[in-house]
């Protein structure tokens, strides 16, 4: 196992900072670290997608851990810090300079399976997340993805929204969208005072993986259908609904009280409701 300076040292040498542009907050925290990487098991010899690995906090853990990683990093003035790691774990770490939210990641790893573990930048975290959670661009329904699990940082809130059940406030369009055909769990609490600079709000660490996908379900479907029930959460889903032909008819035709919320609504019932939308189209 390599030995390496401190991140902080690295960060010192590089004359880097954590650009709130990008969304960046850097953690220095072996132990802790070490523990995320820990969170989908043993990755020794396994493929790992890293996005925004700034100076390489979670990357040496990854690293340490056995993973070959692959790292998305669209900040140029992290590239030496990663470039080190590279020299002292040969072979186990490629670094990507882009944009993640560009990239093809099932190319990006040549078609084979992969875990994801990412301290994502705020900005683009939720995009990125919805991202996977649909599959394949143009494959929606094709299920499993190639991704195996998601192991990944988010403010409290949102990690919250993402394991949220039926009746909170928390409950929407995001936990629909996990829950439908994955497994999620909140791993972990991460407080503010982990990461430099500290960010206004507590983090987490969310842990997806794949469950076995409702048949009879367009994928594409169920995202438009939560779109309407919960852009409008505080209407009655009779009035939430009617921009969607036969949706309220089918609430009817399946038992749904027409005047209940979306927030009311399980999972369950979702892909209920978009299994007879599906069966109509």
């Amino acid at each position: 196992m390599a030995e390496l300076p401190p991140l902080r040292k690295v960060i010192a040498r590089h004359g880097l900072s954590a650009s709130k542009a990008l969304g960046q907050n850097f953690l220095f925290d072996e132990q802790l670290l070490d523990r995320i990487a820990a969170v989908p098991g043993d990755l020794a010899g396994k493929q790992v997608l890293e996005v925004g690995p700034g100076p390489g906090g979670l990357t040496r853990a990854l690293l340490r851990a056995g993973a070959r990683v692959t790292a998305i990093e669209m900040d140029r003035r992290c590239l030496p810090a990663l470039a080190e790691l590279e020299d002292a774990f040969p072979g186990q770490l490629r670094v990507i300079e882009g944009d993640a939210l560009k990239l093809d990641h099932a190319e990006l790893m040549g078609g084979e399976p992969f875990a994801v573990l990412s301290n994502l930048p705020y900005n683009v975290g939720t995009a990125l997340f919805v991202r996977w959670l649909a599959g394949a661009k143009g494959s929606e329904n094709a299920w499993p993805p190639l991704w195996t699990s998601l192991t990944l940082m988010f403010q409290q809130e949102v990690a919250q929204r993402i394991v949220a059940q039926p009746g909170g406030s928390a409950y929407g369009r995001l936990a629909v969208l996990t829950q439908w055909r994955s497994r999620a769990k909140l791993a972990m609490k991460v407080h503010r005072s982990a990461f430099t600079p500290p960010p206004k709000v507590m983090s987490a660490i969310v842990h997806v993986e794949p469950a076995e996908m409702p048949e009879g379900v367009d994928a594409r479907l169920l995202e438009r259908l939560t779109e309407a029930a919960f852009g409008q959460r505080r209407k009655m889903l009779r009035q939430s609904l009617k921009g969607m032909p036969g949706a309220v008819a089918a609430l009817e035709a399946i038992g749904i009280d027409p005047q209940r919320r979306a927030e009311t609504v399980t999972v369950g019932e979702f892909v209920t409701l978009a299994r007879a939308l599906t069966a109509e189209g």
